[in-house]
């Protein structure tokens, strides 16, 4: 019998990871595969109908290695920020002319924002490209982050940063359905409360394309 993905070991996890995980970022050339949130049918469905993405970012979705399981770090962003204000999120943001590639620009991010530096992040591979509603198309770079962690928050950017165990995040019953229109269509999409936190939108929607299922 299949043990449930909040079940498996770190090993077994890392196995997986193999598996799911793209060896390079998806093609810029080709049209974006995920609408962040939903599986790639609904998605393939539904992208037609919305604007084409005109802004490319990256995030960094960090699992840090302690010594219960893994862990994802997440940020909770300033209120006062012009896109996603306030919004539980992975750290990252545009990829701007100087980075080299969308590893480059999650790292930067990272750094800037929390003070998580690049060699404490071994780059284990990426997901597809996600789309969101404010116009970005976003590759998510997934990382092994190595304790202890000596973060410095950027304010400016970020309220606070904090750890959500993998396990929890993996665990259906933890799962919220939550539906949304868009355009003609009715969609469900996946909320994660954590206890007085919502993670939600984009941010749920990676963590529900990390793992096969």
């Amino acid at each position: 019998m299949t043990l449930p993905l909040h079940q498996l070991d770190r090993q077994a996890l890392l196995r997986l990871l193999d598996l799911s995980l793209l060896p390079q970022p998806s093609d810029l050339a080709d049209p974006p595969t995920i609408y962040a949130g939903l599986g790639r049918r609904v998605s393939a469905e539904l992208l037609p109908l919305l604007p084409a993405p005109t802004q490319r970012a990256a995030v960094l979705v960090p699992l840090v290695d302690r010594d219960d399981g893994f862990h994802v770090l997440l940020t909770q962003r300033s209120a006062r920020l012009k896109n996603h204000a306030g919004q539980i999120s992975f750290p990252g943001g545009r990829i701007e002319t100087g980075d080299r590639d969308a590893r480059t620009a999650a790292l930067r991010e990272t750094a800037e924002e929390i003070g998580l530096a690049a060699p404490q992040v071994r780059v284990l591979g990426y997901l597809p490209d996600h789309v969101v509603i404010s116009g970005f198309r976003v590759t998510p770079v997934v990382g092994l982050v190595t304790p202890p962690l000596a973060l410095s928050i950027d304010r400016s950017e970020v309220d606070e940063a904090f750890e959500v165990p993998l396990n929890y995040l993996l665990d259906p019953a933890h799962h919220r359905p939550r539906r949304r229109q868009l355009q003609d269509r009715e969609i469900e999409l996946t909320d994660m409360p954590y206890g007085a936190r919502n993670i939600w939108g984009a941010t749920a929607g990676m963590l529900m394309t990390l793992f096969p299922c």
